[in-house]
């Protein structure tokens, strides 16, 4: 099928909406800069200094939860307003205070917007989008939070060593978020969530200012579509296959060990001993690679598919994430080449920085590119709020416990870990075979496939 042409519209709400992905990624990272500072500044000890940086995870698992019930009663657009208002106070918040806990409560009130983001950003690009673009743009909010990622490594090295460098650090956020909360009055609501309510008029003006190619029969399938599910109950037998698909990838993402690696990337490097040098550097060129390798993923996953994306990157995943493994020493077991030193240690740290490197690749143009894109995809629009904090939720839970237990057991098992990861991969692929392919079929066709109605 030929690609229409997209009008140029589109591409600004695209641009604007994925915006939230930037802050996103922004604000997960930018703590790792100020850490040791703020552990300082506010006296903490251990207990209270891991408090605090889980205090914005706490938000994230809130807010993913909570988010689904305004954005379906006030509308996808008003919510994203409330999310770009909490980074911005979140942001400000966090550089001008004067104690912990008011410090707490900004960073926790980060993550809210953060988890909110993951599941409304997506979810309005989605039903917004022509179906044969829709992989695109809805990697575009994939790629904005890895550049966020970016962004916030190279800012934490600049402003590093300027006087309270740590507040500024986490300050600066406040400028991007506050051009996203400006720029969100410029882009209309998600038709689909218009038709909902009963606003037919709105929904097809604004189908036909993107590049609608017949929209009243874009409009009829969306009224089919929402026949008869008044209820909205997400957890029916009928939505089983959508709900297993969301968990699925939302499961396997985290569990490739992608934030094991963003989080902890200089202490796997620095376990060669060598490559001292600054964490905040050593992460830069890993942020390169993720940016790069997301671009190819927003170029190639509605040429050549979401599972295809899969089953090329899960293979390469689990070749980079096996030696990985190999860099580490195996407690109780003898090396498997006959000697004593493990891989990272016989060939440095630049071992491991090509091995990390050829992991983010894998995972950037694969998971990393497809697993926003499906969890829009997968759900009914009278469902799609509750599948998207599902899946959401679902991301974050195990981004917590793999975060929270990385730490625990890296220091003696690094190498049993990622073999674990490696074998998380290995089921990438395997889940890749039994999922539908969803490029160039609209929302409402997906919705057929799936559940049958």
């Amino acid at each position: 099928m030929g690609k229409r042409k997209i009008k140029g519209f589109m591409f600004w709400i695209a641009f604007v909406s994925s915006l939230g992905g930037f802050l996103f990624g922004f604000d997960t990272v930018v703590i790792s800069g100020a850490e040791k500072d703020i552990k300082e500044v506010f006296a903490l000890g251990g207990f209270e200094h891991g408090f605090t940086l889980a205090s914005a995870i706490i938000g994230t698992l809130v807010g993913a939860l909570f988010c689904g019930r305004p954005a379906q009663k006030f509308g996808r657009l008003e919510t994203l307003k409330w999310i770009a208002y909490f980074y911005f106070i979140s942001a400000v918040g966090c550089a001008l205070v004067v104690n912990w806990y008011a410090f707490v409560f900004f960073r926790f009130l980060g993550g809210l917007s953060v988890g909110a983001s993951s599941v409304v950003g997506p979810m309005y690009i989605a039903e917004i989008s022509p179906a044969d673009w829709r992989g695109r743009f809805v990697a575009f909010f994939q790629f904005n939070i890895v550049l966020g990622l970016l962004v916030a490594y190279i800012s934490n090295y600049l402003i590093f060593g300027i006087p309270n460098d740590w507040q500024w650090m986490l300050g600066v956020e406040g400028f991007p978020a506050l051009l996203f909360a400006v720029l969100l009055f410029t882009i209309p609501e998600s038709p689909r969530w218009l038709v909902m309510k009963g606003m037919d008029s709105r929904a097809r003006n604004i189908l036909d200012s993107v590049g609608g190619e017949d929209v009243e029969k874009d409009m009829r399938e969306i009224r089919l579509s929402l026949a008869g599910d008044s209820k909205d109950k997400l957890f029916q037998a009928k939505y089983w296959k959508p709900i297993a698909i969301a968990f699925l990838v939302a499961t396997l993402n985290q569990l490739s060990g992608i934030n094991a690696i963003n989080y902890y990337a200089p202490r796997i490097i620095a376990s060669s001993g060598v490559l001292q040098e600054s964490a905040m550097l050593q992460s830069i060129p890993l942020g390169v690679t993720n940016l790069i390798f997301t671009m190819l993923g927003m170029l190639l996953i509605d040429k050549v598919g979401r599972r295809n994306l899969l089953f090329a990157g899960s293979v390469f995943m689990t070749i980079f994430l096996f030696a990985v493994a190999l860099g580490f020493e195996y407690p109780g077991l003898p090396s498997l080449w006959g000697s004593k030193a493990p891989l990272g240690e016989l060939f440095g740290g630049l071992y491991m920085m090509i091995c990390l490197m050829g992991f983010l690749a894998a995972f950037a143009v694969s998971l990393g590119a497809v697993i926003w894109v499906l969890i829009s995809e997968v759900f009914p629009t009278s469902v799609r709020a509750k599948g998207q904090v599902l899946g959401s939720m679902t991301h974050w839970f195990w981004c917590t416990a793999i975060t929270w237990a990385f730490p625990v057991f890296a220091e003696e098992y690094s190498g049993y870990l990622f073999s674990f990861f490696g074998a998380m991969s290995i089921l990438t692929f395997f889940f890749a075979l039994k999922i539908p392919e969803t490029k160039d079929k609209s929302l409402e066709e997906i919705q057929l496939e799936l559940t049958g109605k």
